[in-house]
């Protein structure tokens, strides 16, 4: 075996400079295709066009990267643009017949990903569409979303445990009166593994469960943050809106209609490892082909799922990196100014915030940190963020 042979047998992580420097790449696209599609979000501006921007910055970034090499690296989108309002918990990635509009006044989330030869950087961000602070309850389950993802960055860290980050952030969300969505989970990533083994729960319920685990040095997390001003128990109102599959690899099973089989050699080919929208497929073919993968395992739906009307869902979302000198949060976008009607008053809460991200080098630095991470919690929600775009 040579020596090339030997480097590809062995699994790539962030202990390679090289490595990192691809999450990096990855996260810097996806940073500025975030500032793009925000751009985007006006009153009557239809979601889909949003979406497609989103996609295409993303897929001409990464396409412009890594063109000189030998061996050819795959690159692009690593989840397809969503762009959820309201009430909407999160995967609105509509087809191109869906005329949905956004409104003055509409609280938007924002969800999208792209890698670089399988390393992958996620991002979520919420925004609402109007002038000046955001007040009330868009602020406070927006607050929530923000300050739990905060403390989950500094309790996702070597020698932690998982389900202590899961217990913190619910309790964060309670200091706002918001709840944190069920059925979100956080994942370890990995090349091209999305949604690797070790994870945490956002919420714990008898019908979710996780392995225990301790974080580690080296490992990457997508950290997924989804608070609401409602009960936290999202329901399915309508299939048909779901857009986002990933496929499984695991599954054997031999499809049975032709449209079905032509459907899946294409995503076998197009999108091997990462989620897709069925925009990319061919239409008709791709409707008929779907039901029959999906129902037989081959594709794992991404449901377009809802709180009640009138309630309000805010997601943070990013991806760190465990490094040796402390944890590298690489995606990442400043909020709106927000003037919550809750203010943090648990000493827990703040002693997690007050906890600091990277190793101490020397003295006297330290207690600075700590100030900027406390008042981050509501003045300046994303005050520590400016570092991950660096």
């Amino acid at each position: 075996m040579s020596s090339d042979d030997e480097r590809d047998e062995k699994e790539l992580d962030i202990t390679s400079s090289e490595v990192v420097t691809k999450y990096k790449s990855a996260a810097e696209i996806v940073n500025k295709a975030l500032l793009g599609v925000l751009a985007e979000c006006k009153p009557k501006a239809k979601i889909v066009d949003i979406c497609e921007k989103g996609d295409s910055f993303i897929k001409e970034q990464a396409g412009s990267m890594y063109k000189n090499v030998k061996k050819k690296i795959d690159r692009g989108v690593a989840f397809p643009t969503c762009v959820s309002v309201n009430n909407t918990v999160g995967h609105f990635s509509p087809l191109a017949s869906d005329e949905t509009v956004l409104e003055e006044g509409d609280m938007v989330k924002i969800d999208m990903g792209c890698h670089i030869d399988g390393f992958i950087a996620l991002v979520a961000h919420t925004h609402v569409i109007q002038e000046g602070p955001i007040t009330g309850r868009k602020a406070d389950v927006i607050a929530a979303a923000n300050t739990a993802a905060e403390v989950a960055l500094r309790l996702v860290r070597p020698g932690k445990k998982n389900h202590a980050v899961t217990e913190a952030i619910q309790k964060v969300a309670e200091a706002y009166d918001c709840k944190i969505v069920e059925g979100v989970i956080s994942h370890q990533m990995k090349q091209n593994v999305i949604d690797g083994s070790k994870s945490f729960l956002s919420v714990s319920t008898p019908e979710t469960r996780v392995d225990d685990a301790e974080f580690e040095e080296n490992e990457v997390y997508a950290i997924d943050i989804v608070a609401s001003t409602g009960d936290g128990k999202p329901k399915l109102l309508d299939e048909k809106q779901t857009t986002i599959y990933k496929k499984d690899a695991a599954v054997n099973y031999q499809l049975k209609m032709k449209a079905s089989r032509f459907i899946f050699s294409e995503i076998k080919e197009k999108f091997p490892h990462m989620p897709f929208t069925a925009r990319s497929l061919e239409e008709k073919r791709a409707r008929l082909g779907l039901v029959e993968c999906v129902n037989h395992g081959h594709l794992q739906p991404y449901p377009v799922l809802y709180e009640k009307p009138g309630d309000f869902v805010a997601q943070i979302k990013f991806t760190v990196l465990l490094m040796p000198n402390g944890s590298d949060r690489i995606t990442s976008h400043t909020l709106q100014e927000l003037q919550p009607t809750k203010t943090i008053d648990d000493p827990e809460i703040k002693g997690w915030l007050a906890l600091g991200i990277k190793k101490k080098k020397g003295g006297g630095k330290k207690k600075k940190a700590k100030k900027a991470g406390e008042t981050s919690t509501e003045a300046e929600p994303m005050e520590a963020s400016t570092s991950a775009q660096e």
